[in-house]
């Protein structure tokens, strides 16, 4: 048994062959000011950059997925802005990520304005 045939859903445009130019429309010359704009009014306003005091923001993530169940094993993964990103898998190497998380909070690149790593980032 065959089934009937379905009607298209949708009409195709055919496809015009040769090519095709795009509608051309006379150059219009441009004289004095954009239209809607005040006399002495600057087109585009920017503020006025702020000093930096030194700061910056620095973000430290661990995020860890430990299930509730022994039989799943565990993972974790710890990043920094400075380009520190490490993964871990299993119990014993989340416990070392944990270690290792805490090591970088302090001797992140980005807390030490003189040492090399944070003119390499």
């Amino acid at each position: 048994m065959t089934a009937p045939s379905r009607p298209p859903l949708k009409s195709i445009t055919p496809t015009p062959n040769g090519q095709q130019h795009a509608d051309q429309t006379p150059a219009r010359t441009a004289v004095g000011e954009p239209k809607g704009v005040a006399e002495g009014v600057p087109i585009a306003v920017r503020p006025a950059p702020h000093p930096g005091d030194g700061r910056r923001p620095v973000a430290w993530l661990l995020h860890i997925v430990a299930p509730p169940s022994w039989g799943i094993t565990p993972s974790a993964r710890s990043w920094c802005t400075c380009g520190y990103e490490r993964q871990a898998i299993g119990r014993a190497a989340v416990l070392q990520l944990i270690a290792a998380h805490g090591e970088h909070r302090t001797a992140c690149p980005l807390l030490d304005p003189t040492s090399e790593g944070r003119t390499a980032a």
